[in-house]
C-alpha cells in the first residue's frame, strides 16, 4: 500500500534539479503547492513528503517556508551520505536531524535515503549499517536504506556531470546491500537484524529484471517499509501503465513512500530530467493520477488516463 508520496528528489541538489533554471527554488516551491494539494485532493490520508534534501541545509527549509512549499506537505525529508559524499562524519546525525527539527518543529522528520557503500571496503559498508541503525532507529519516524541493490555499471547513474564526478559518480555503483550479480556482500546479514526498523530505498528502472527478485529478497529479510519512485518522464514509454501496474502491485505487500519526479524532456523548460517545468499543473496533474490509481480514497478500480 501506498502510505506517502514524495515530492521530487533531492530539489535542493544539482543533479536533481536545474538551479540555472531555478535560482531560488520559486518554481520548485510553486510545484511542491501544485502537487500537494493535488495529492491530498486525490487521497488525504496519503502523507505528502518534501522531496528529501541532499545536503542536510535548514537554509533551504526556510526558504521553503518562504515559498509557502512547507504548508502543503505533511513531513520533511533528509538524505544522508557521510561515508560517501557528505562533508561530514556519521556520528553527526542526530545532529543533522536536530538542525532541522530546529526550523520545523511542527513537522515530522524522515531520513529518506541514507547509505554506505562498499567502494573502498566492504567491511566499511558493515560499519555503516550498524551505526547508521544506532542512531537513527528510534531518531526519527522512518528511515530508508539506500539500496538494497548496487546499480550496474552499464545502466549508468542518473546525476548530470557523470564521470566529471570523479569518484563520487562511481561510488553510485556500490551503493547495494546485494551486488550487481545477485550475490550478497556482508553487510546484507547486520541489515537484516535491523529490517523492521530501517525500511529500504529502492529505484526500480523501467521493466527492471530484478523486480521480482528484490520483493523475494525483501520479504526474506523482514522489510515492512520501501521508498521507491514512479518517474513522470517514464509515464510517457510506450507501456508505461503496463509497467506501473506491474511494478505496484509487486510492491503491495510493503508500506511504500512512492516519489513523482524526472521531468520528461518535452516538459521541461530545458530537454533534462532535472528541469524547471513550463506548466507546472502538468506535474499536479501526474501525482493525482498516481494516487488516483494505486492509492484511490475509495476502494475501486484504478484510474484510467484521459488525456
Amino acid at each position: 500500500m501506498i502510505e506517502a508520496a514524495m515530492i521530487w528528489n533531492e530539489p535542493n541538489n544539482k543533479s536533481h534539479w536545474d538551479l540555472e533554471i531555478d535560482p531560488d527554488w520559486s518554481r520548485y516551491a510553486d510545484m511542491v503547492v501544485r502537487a500537494g494539494s493535488a495529492i491530498q485532493d486525490a487521497n488525504p490520508a496519503v502523507t505528502r513528503v518534501l522531496g528529501g534534501m541532499s545536503p542536510i541545509d535548514p537554509h533551504w527549509v526556510n526558504r521553503m517556508r518562504d515559498h509557502g512549499a512547507l504548508d502543503a506537505v505533511d513531513v520533511v525529508a533528509v538524505h544522508g551520505f557521510p561515508l560517501d559524499w557528505n562533508l561530514w562524519p556519521i556520528h553527526d546525525w542526530p545532529d543533522k536531524i536536530a538542525e532541522i527539527e530546529a526550523v520545523v518543529p511542527d513537522k515530522p522528520i524522515w531520513v529518506t535515503e541514507v547509505g554506505v557503500g562498499s567502494f573502498g571496503a566492504e567491511e566499511v559498508q558493515v560499519f555503516g549499517v550498524n551505526r547508521t541503525a544506532e542512531l537513527l532507529v528510534g531518531r526519527v519516524p522512518r528511515i530508508f536504506w539506500y539500496s538494497l541493490y548496487d546499480l550496474p555499471q552499464e545502466w549508468g547513474a542518473t546525476t548530470r556531470h557523470r564521470e566529471a564526478e570523479g569518484s563520487s559518480y562511481y561510488r553510485h555503483f556500490y551503493m547495494g546491500l546485494i551486488r550487481a550479480d545477485g550475490t550478497p556482500k556482508p553487510a546484507l546479514e547486520d541489515y537484516a537484524k535491523v529490517a523492521g526498523d530501517m525500511g529500504l530505498m529502492q529505484w526500480f528502472h523501467f521493466e527492471d529484471p530484478r523486480l521480482d527478485d528484490a520483493v523475494a529478497w525483501m520479504k526474506r529479510l523482514g522489510v515492512r517499509h520501501l521508498r521507491t519512485g514512479l518517474s513522470w518522464a517514464d509515464s510517457f514509454r510506450p507501456n508505461a501503465i503496463d509497467w506501473f501496474d506491474r511494478q505496484m502491485e509487486a510492491l503491495a505487500d510493503f508500506d511504500v513512500t512512492v516519489t513523482f519526479c524526472f521531468t520528461p524532456e518535452h516538459l521541461g523548460i530545458a530537454p533534462h530530467h532535472s528541469s524547471a517545468v513550463h506548466e507546472p499543473d502538468a506535474f499536479a496533474d501526474f501525482c493525482a493520477w498516481m494516487i488516483d490509481r494505486y492509492a484511490p480514497a475509495s476502494a475501486t478500480m484504478p484510474a484510467v488516463r484521459t488525456a
